[in-house]
């Protein structure tokens, strides 16, 4: 798997979104292009602590365990993952915009490293070491991707 810390990692994410266009489909799910991309930005936002998310205890402490585990698998994530209801998004974004943006927050990873990574405990999994937040962020990224054909 891929690192989006490394510069080639990161650049190959970045070189699938600017594969997407205002008209790309979703091969599975709800979400538009535009909604997407604004969505992918918010679980790398926690990572950066500019995003908080209120720590789900109870699914944590039942699910976040073997969650984790799953986490650290190669085995990509799967379609209709549930989600935190700050990543959910209802409006329809400026396309250009959110994948500026998006494009912008994954260049972070490449140009700052671990020292990006400013919350050591995730709102679900709970603590996270540099390469789960490494992993938990390219699989959430090649998941959307996936979604939309790239």
């Amino acid at each position: 798997m891929e690192s989006i810390f490394t510069p080639q990692g990161n650049k190959n994410i970045i070189d699938r979104i600017e594969q997407l266009s205002p008209i790309s489909l979703s091969q599975w799910g709800k979400m538009t292009v535009s909604q997407m991309l604004e969505h992918c930005q918010q679980p790398i936002k926690v990572a950066y602590g500019t995003l908080h998310v209120k720590p789900q205890r109870l699914m944590s402490f039942l699910f976040g365990k073997s969650a984790k585990k799953k986490l650290a698998s190669r085995q990509p994530f799967g379609k209709g993952m549930p989600t935190a209801q700050e990543f959910k998004i209802t409006r329809e974004p400026n396309f250009e915009i959110a994948k500026k943006e998006l494009i912008e927050l994954i260049e972070v990873f490449a140009k700052e490293g671990h020292a990006a990574i400013k919350i050591e405990k995730h709102p679900f999994f709970g603590h996270m070491t540099h390469h789960e937040w490494d992993l938990l962020q390219w699989k959430h990224l090649d998941h959307h991707l996936r979604q939309f054909g790239v």
